[in-house]
């Protein structure tokens, strides 16, 4: 019988380094479109993607995350809409999913074991980097759930869980540290309204042993107001995290011990907007996810602006931020600066991805938008923006791909090289 040891080996005995999967029609990409993930192939020397087929789910993708093979992908799917943020058409399904396919050697999906029904709109998925579970976020109520995945990488039986654990408020993100040890968890919190005082935001880190989930560090800054992690990546080869603090629009950096936990106090702190006040400035403006390129000299995160104002009984853009930011790494300190903000060419960037080679970045937008210039009306789409990383990290414009969101918003894109 092969343990879960031998399994993970087998599973991985053929694919590439960083699970690039590289055939003769390119590198494979996928991105969702309401309940429908599509497959490409991304020719990376002239930067163009090739639709390949998709698959249709019972719900809209959600997140999607590949066991560490690169042979298997897992998708949350559900028809709930964010509270706030891009909302789009949904489907009249009720239930909450969680998925697997087994991906082919050219990339085509085919569903894999049974469906798991989830309890509410799961937010972010992820595996623990021996292949042996699914963790998944929701943020109302905000929690973190976990299943076993099976021998064969299906989803087996939720674990239950023996205590009770503090998830903090409006869990946005769940991933494992690299040395397979604790759990961080965004927990976002919530911005004040004028009927609800503001949230408190943590980085929750977390222990899992067997599937066990345990309390073992909160990190925040002074009472965790004004304090608003959405998503964090870790540095390739330096005890370092990188967190994309949405509510602040800015970035933080933290140390990762050796027991898997962070640092106390943010080593760095930088403003990603160009305009330090814009978020008072255009209501709806944030921060998106953040990655670190694979070589770790460059850090990217996503800007994110699509609020709107009236104009002759006409909604367009309130002018908010859409860019990526650029930041180089110093290689002693791991210290960001900042090198460029690169159009987004849409509105709304709430995933994007690196190639594993590192030599490409695609970003998907996610809101069409009417923008007004001099009296000028254009309709900008949805859309996958394809960007060159050069040498130097800095990213250069090759093309955008409109997308037609009729169908559901785009909220996800990726390759097989998440760790």
């Amino acid at each position: 019988m092969l343990n879960r040891r031998d399994f993970t080996v087998l599973l991985g005995a053929t694919v590439l380094p960083g699970a690039a999967r590289a055939t003769d029609t390119g590198i494979p990409f996928y991105a969702s479109v309401g309940p429908n993930l599509m497959l490409y192939s991304l020719d990376l020397d002239s930067a163009v993607l090739t639709p390949r087929g998709s698959v249709t789910l019972p719900a809209n993708v959600q997140y999607a995350w590949p066991h560490p093979s690169g042979k298997l992908l897992y998708v949350a799917a559900s028809n709930g809409q964010p509270g706030s943020g891009p909302m789009g058409r949904a489907g009249a399904d009720k239930n909450h999913y969680a998925l697997a396919f087994q991906i082919g050697a050219d990339g085509t999906l085919t569903p894999h074991g049974e469906r798991r029904l989830l309890p509410a709109r799961p937010l972010h998925i992820s595996v623990d980097r021996a292949g042996a579970f699914l963790f998944t976020a929701y943020n109302v109520p905000s929690q973190v759930r976990v299943h076993r995945l099976n021998l064969d990488g299906a989803i087996g039986e939720e674990v239950n869980q023996a205590r009770k654990t503090d998830f903090g408020i409006y869990a946005h993100q769940i991933r494992v540290t690299p040395g397979n040890r604790t759990l961080t968890l965004c927990s976002r919190g919530n911005d004040a309204t004028p009927t609800k005082p503001e949230d408190p935001g943590h980085i929750e880190v977390l222990g899992f042993q067997n599937g066990q989930l345990s309390n073992i560090q909160s990190v925040t800054v002074g009472n965790g107001l004004g304090f608003g992690p959405r998503h964090l990546d870790f540095h390739p080869n330096r005890p370092l995290a990188y967190v994309s603090m949405e509510r602040e629009n800015a970035l933080y950096v933290y140390g990762l011990q050796p027991d898997g936990t962070l640092s106390r106090d943010p080593l760095f702190q930088r403003n990603a907007l160009s305009d330090p006040d814009g978020k008072e400035r255009h209501p709806g403006q944030g921060v998106g996810p953040i990655h670190v390129h694979p070589d770790g000299r460059f850090v990217y995160q996503a800007n994110r602006g699509s609020g709107t104002v009236d104009h002759q009984g006409l909604r367009i853009s309130n002018g908010g931020e859409n860019n990526v930011v650029v930041y180089a790494i110093d290689p002693q300190t791991g210290e960001p600066s900042l090198i460029q903000r690169a159009e987004a060419h849409g509105f709304e960037l709430r995933t994007f991805t690196i190639d594993p080679s590192g030599r490409m970045l695609i970003a998907a937008s996610t809101t069409p938008m009417v923008v007004l210039d001099a009296d000028e009306r254009t309709n900008v789409s949805a859309g996958l923006t394809l960007y060159r990383i050069g040498a130097d990290g800095k990213l250069s414009f090759a093309r955008k791909y409109d997308v037609d969101t009729a169908a559901g918003t785009q909220f996800w894109c990726g390759f097989l090289n998440m760790p």
